[in-house]
């Protein structure tokens, strides 16, 4: 039986910490503006979202500390790796997150950067931080989701 052909993985970098140290209430969908080399680094998965956040400023917002390598083939010297990288959103998107913000106990955070077509896209989360036990307790409950699957695999 022939198997499917699998789907390209569009995703070029992946904030896992965030998932884990956050509840995710609310994602959003933003462009962000990048230079040619940064663009062509990203596509070679260079980029490292730990520790990322997302910041609203005079009306704009702003990724800061996402680590996008330099390009390889485009030495530059003066390039900074975590500069702050202005997000593309509708101005009533930004309004609406900034409103969300307000509440005590969330941030946003950038989860992913994935292709979408030829563009370049962050996905942004409204996130809320977890407590230790509430930690804990994530890990318990996927623990025993996998015990489940795998007992009724057998």
């Amino acid at each position: 039986m022939p198997s499917k052909p699998k789907q390209p993985d569009n995703t070029l970098a992946k904030n896992k910490k965030a998932y884990h140290d956050y509840e995710v209430l609310e994602t959003f969908e933003a462009g962000i503006r990048l230079s040619g080399p940064e663009v062509k680094s990203l596509r070679e998965h260079k980029a490292n979202l730990k520790g990322s956040f997302a910041s609203i400023w005079k009306g704009e917002m702003f990724a800061d500390n996402v680590h996008i390598s330099a390009y390889r083939f485009a030495p530059d010297p003066s390039y900074n790796p975590t500069k702050r990288r202005k997000l593309l959103l509708h101005q009533k998107e930004i309004l609406k997150i900034g409103t969300k913000i307000n509440e005590k106990g969330t941030t946003i955070i950038p989860l992913e950067i994935y292709l979408k077509g030829s563009l370049i896209k962050v996905k942004l989360g409204l996130c809320r931080g977890r407590k230790l036990y509430d930690k804990r307790e994530m890990l318990k409950k996927r623990d025993q989701d996998m015990e489940v699957k795998r007992a009724i695999k057998r």
